[in-house]
């Protein structure tokens, strides 16, 4: 076929499809052979008087060192939301009229599908508005779910993110109203309506404090409130065996991300995965440079990937990420106070009680919640959720309705976090305080104590509210 090209003497543009499996795709080794003739070929393409060119047409862009001189790249990239767009308005127009579906989108709720959709290609794109138009007859701005399930593949093939599929709302997570506000405020800021103002997307955010308050079950919630993708980045699947491939796929989850967006990129316990970065590593170096490479990411990012990092243990983390350009606001999470277990308790007990038999005479009302909260000061939240499933086992054991009495009982056989761990939440604490944004909002926090002190046992230490161990809240007071 090289021969063919070489002898034909009219002008000629000639296609090679597939060409990249000569060039050691598919952990093929390379064809030297066919390099070589490649290489000889160049020379006979640019004699002549007919011009004649090779394009090489490839899924992925492999090229020799012996051919990357003589070889222009052109990159296709994957639709924009324009030709989305065009895709969406040629459907919308050529259905409104047949009766058969039910338009029902507003020029936004347009763009907002259609940004739903990037990522895709055009034909995936347009399977997926189909799909979403044949289900329940209708093309509305709750087809958005549909759309990101198309996407899902995409994720999947990746073998580095995974979808989270999520079905929190905001409202499901208690207190936090700081974080909260902070969060709602930048909703649809990816969509035409921001330019008018002129701000860019959100880039992030990292969320530090005690554990079991909440962090990973706030980032959850975030991309139900936004109805974008949820991603979960695993530090730990970036790293390969084989020299060279933890930075690729580094790189490969960054266009992956980019490729979906807009998304939520959450990054769970991240210190877990970049901690030791300033010191030696014993890996050739090879955790600094995928740090490195996402550093740069971060901080040159223009696609709307909005990253969610939570963190417990901020000391462990590099000083270069905490710093303004990588993440919008860093947010310290303390102890829920008296207002937040409130919402907290609510929350579970109106979860979990729903069967009349279960309920019996159980009234969850303001006098209810108001005393499990004072009993339960200094507990985090996974300990509060844990107190309203062992209430719940001691009625399932002995098959009756559940009573105060159980709550109580669960209370009193836990010791928090903020007694066994006293120590390191004060450390915590004190870095918070002048280097993250408290995510309560201030009148929580100004009224945090509880009329009712914390009973745990007759040990001296352990009759001390878990605030009286710790000293002052940490996270500076700045209501968003």
């Amino acid at each position: 076929m090289l021969e063919f090209i070489e002898k034909y003497s009219e002008p000629a543009v000639f296609i090679l499809k597939d060409f990249h499996v000569f060039f050691g795709a598919n952990n093929r080794p390379q064809d030297v052979q066919v390099i070589r003739k490649v290489r000889d070929l160049l020379a006979n393409l640019k004699q002549g008087q007919n011009p004649k060119n090779v394009i090489f047409i490839s899924p992925q862009l492999l090229l020799p060192s012996d051919l990357e001189k003589d070889v222009t790249i052109v990159e296709f990239e994957l639709p924009s939301i324009e030709e989305i767009k065009g895709i969406l308005s040629q459907m919308i127009e050529a259905n409104r009229h047949t009766g058969r579906i039910v338009i029902n989108l507003s020029p936004e709720e347009q763009e907002r599908l259609a940004k739903a959709a990037l990522g895709l290609t055009l034909h995936e794109a347009e399977n997926a508005f189909a799909r979403a138009m044949v289900i329940d007859g209708r093309l509305d701005i709750n087809d958005v779910e549909i759309i990101l399930e198309e996407k899902q593949q995409t994720i999947r093939k990746s073998g580095i993110l995974e979808y989270i599929k999520s079905d929190l709302n905001i409202d499901d997570v208690g207190g936090l109203q700081n974080l909260k506000r902070w969060l709602i405020k930048r909703n649809k800021s990816w969509l035409d309506i921001a330019v008018r103002y002129q701000l860019p997307a959100p880039r992030g955010v990292l969320i530090t404090g005690v554990p079991g308050c909440g962090k990973s079950l706030l980032a959850k919630s975030v991309s139900a409130m936004w109805q974008v993708p949820l991603l979960r980045l695993d530090i730990g699947k970036i790293f390969a065996g084989i020299v060279g491939s933890s930075e690729e796929n580094m790189r490969r989850a960054i266009q992956t991300a980019e490729a979906i967006a807009p998304c939520v990129l959450w990054i769970d316990e991240i210190e877990k995965g970049f901690s030791g970065m300033s010191g030696p590593s014993g890996d050739s170096g090879t955790s600094n440079r995928i740090f490195g490479t996402f550093l740069t990411w971060m901080q040159e990012k223009t696609k709307p990937v909005f990253v969610v990092a939570t963190a417990n243990n901020i000391s462990a983390l590099p000083p270069e990420m905490m710093r303004k350009g990588r993440f919008d606001e860093i947010f310290f999470v303390d102890l829920p106070t008296q207002n937040e277990r409130k919402e907290i308790l609510k929350l579970h007990l109106n979860r979990r009680l729903q069967h009349p038999d279960v309920i019996g005479s159980f009234v969850i009302d303001d006098t209810t919640v108001n005393r499990l909260a004072n009993t339960t000061e200094g507990f985090v939240g996974a300990e509060l959720e844990q107190v309203v499933i062992s209430g719940l086992f001691e009625a399932f054991n002995e098959d009756r309705s559940v009573r105060m009495e159980d709550f109580e009982r669960a209370v009193n056989l836990t010791v928090p976090l903020s007694v066994t761990q006293a120590e390191q939440i004060h450390r915590l604490r004190a870095w918070a305080d002048v280097r993250a944004v408290a995510a309560t909002q201030r009148e929580d926090r100004n009224n945090y104590h509880s009329s009712t002190p914390t009973e745990k046992s007759t040990d001296s230490k352990d009759n001390q509210a878990p605030e009286d161990v710790l000293g002052a809240r940490g996270g500076r007071p700045v209501d968003f």
